[in-house]
């Protein structure tokens, strides 16, 4: 191989990873010298002003989105560098692509299969390089901050969409739709033999036949196919307790992260965790194994994926009712062949306290409990469509980058709906990637008139991206657009009272609206302690009368058809 032809992970010493400005010249040159192989460019920008880049690469000299599209090619996605302090991704994917450039035999094994790829998606987080962020990793000797511009982490914001840079990737991932993504990682945690740990869209909420395949079929083959490379793996390291030595449990990975944005649009997605304690060039060997062998993978079974896909999307038009949040199966857990190392405890040196600790000169080797099984505990009557008015253009927009297709209200008109009204929220107490978390939502469903004003946007669930739709917009699904806050503004009465002339006020309310004096019985009845507080007891009659209602507070802005 020529000089040039290397990568700069290839040059240096294994220990080192590509410079964002290197990465992409890198990519530049190897399309300008192999333009029936490649086709690289830019796709958007980032919050920082720097280009985004994506490349294709195609047996055949196609590159046209809507020509493979068009005739129904399977695509690959491979995504790398979210994390840039995790970059054995990125090093892999230039000799990967470097590879298929130069080598007409492995080229031709892709057959119709498209591979896509983003080189480096974090580049804001690249360019802000040191060796000072990770520190239980070993090496590379310098990398990029996990962070982006916004000091956002990317990895939590595929749904809320924050950042240009996500809305780029929603757009561009939503137009390609491929039919299997890997986005390449290094793992946090506990110690143990294995190199490389696997995350992957969790089979009982990808759900149906896909799931079932997933789980079946295409797991253990990559398993296999991994130990037969050399590189023994295992899921994802997630101790139920302390130490593996108890067992380990699936990774939920709800919307907000990679491989549970991709279920959205009922894509399998991966996403491989090397093991941070490993030296780079090992985490680097195993992560180039791991991406070949989904993607052989892929390519021989691409019919068969393509049409459970299919049937995913075809059955999600018709439901009548959908999975929109899911919980370990406790109960019922599987096992894993485990490699492991002894763990123990022993009195810290810096502290009046036990720390953990993992002996390497005493491996093990055993079945441990693996909780790979959740079931959904909440699930919602499918309506015909949603209405959304089009004062909430946050929600609407994201929308609109993910391919949804909706229709506007052509002329103002009152209309029966279901809707929720929101009974209580308990929030996170601090900041989470840049919002005020809503971790507990009591909602209350109830039908009434409203008025559908021209413009408002209508969303049926007749559409490909209906499992999108419904869990971004479903307050109670685990990352829904409400949970992330878009629509707190309801959840704020807009008038208020002076409580010398409410006092008399309260009182002739009591007495003309029945069904408020019930209500009022019950209240006092239940929070006697509140009693002696005048704030309290004007606040539950301003709240719950009649006269002075505010429809729109506490109501769920998202109206159901149907």
């Amino acid at each position: 191989m020529s000089n040039e032809l290397k990568t700069p992970y290839e040059q240096g010493n294994q220990n080192q990873t590509t410079t964002w400005s290197d990465c992409i010249a890198w990519y530049e040159e190897l399309a300008r010298r192999y333009p029936s192989v490649l086709r690289f460019g830019a796709i958007g920008t980032s919050d920082a002003g720097v280009p985004i880049h994506a490349g294709v690469v195609s047996s055949d000299g196609v590159f046209s989105r809507e020509a493979i599209k068009g005739s129904g090619r399977p695509v690959f996605f491979n995504n790398n560098g979210i994390h840039p302090g995790e970059p054995e991704g990125v090093d892999g994917c230039m000799a990967l692509v470097r590879d298929f450039c130069t080598q007409p035999s492995r080229l031709a094994a892709l057959g119709e299969t498209v591979l896509i790829f983003i080189p480096l998606y974090n580049v804001d987080g690249s360019l802000n390089r040191a060796n000072t962020s990770r520190v239980n990793q070993d090496g590379p000797e310098q990398f990029g901050f996990r962070g982006n511009s916004r000091h956002l982490d990317l990895n939590r914001d595929f749904v809320k969409c924050d950042t240009l840079t996500a809305q780029v990737f929603n757009k561009f991932f939503t137009s390609w739709d491929p039919d299997v993504m890997v986005d390449t990682h290094t793992s946090n945690g506990a110690d143990y033999s294995y190199t490389m740990t696997l995350i992957h869209t969790q089979p009982d909420k990808l759900g149906g036949d896909l799931g079932a395949f997933l789980r079946d079929t295409m797991l253990p083959a990559m398993y296999e196919q991994m130990e037969a490379r050399g590189w023994p793996t295992c899921p994802y390291v997630n101790p139920v307790k302390d130490s593996p030595d108890h067992g380990i449990a699936d990774f939920l990975e709800t919307a907000r992260f990679s491989t549970g944005y991709a279920a959205l649009h009922h894509t399998i997605g991966f996403m491989p965790e090397t093991h941070m304690l490993k030296p780079f060039k090992d985490r680097y060997d195993s992560m180039r194994a791991l991406v070949e062998t989904a993607l052989d993978f892929t390519v021989k079974h691409a019919a068969q994926i393509q049409a459970l896909r299919r049937a995913a999307k075809e059955a999600g038009r018709t439901r009548v009712e959908w999975p929109i949040h899911w919980t370990m199966d406790e109960q019922n857990p599987g096992s894993f062949r485990f490699k492991g190392y002894e763990a123990g405890y022993k009195t810290s040196v810096l502290g009046d306290y036990s720390r953990l600790y993992y002996d390497r000169s005493k491996p093990w080797e055993r079945d441990i409990a693996w909780y790979n099984r959740f079931n959904a505990d909440i699930t919602v009557p499918a309506p015909k469509a949603y209405v959304i008015p089009q004062a909430w253009r946050e929600a609407i927009e994201r929308l609109e980058l993910n391919g949804v297709k909706m229709e506007r209200v052509a002329e103002d008109r009152m209309e029966e709906v279901g809707y929720y009204h929101i009974v209580s929220v308990a929030s996170r107490p601090n900041a989470y990637e840049g919002h005020m978390f809503h971790d507990d939502v009591q909602l209350d469903r109830r039908r009434g008139q409203v008025l559908l004003r021209a413009g408002d946007v209508i969303v049926s669930l007749d559409q490909d991206r209906a499992r999108y739709v419904v869990e971004t917009l479903e307050p109670l699904a685990h990352d829904s657009f409400f949970r992330w806050g878009f629509f707190n503004s309801v959840l704020e009465k807009k008038e208020a009272y002076s409580d010398y002339v409410f006092e008399d006020e309260a009182k002739r309310l009591l007495n003309e609206e029945p069904e408020l004096a019930a209500k009022f019985a019950t209240w006092k009845a239940a929070n006697a302690a509140l009693l002696s507080n005048q704030e309290a007891v004007l606040d539950f009659i301003f709240a719950n009368c009649a006269k002075y209602r505010e429809p729109e507070w506490g109501r769920y802005p998202v109206f159901m058809l149907g």
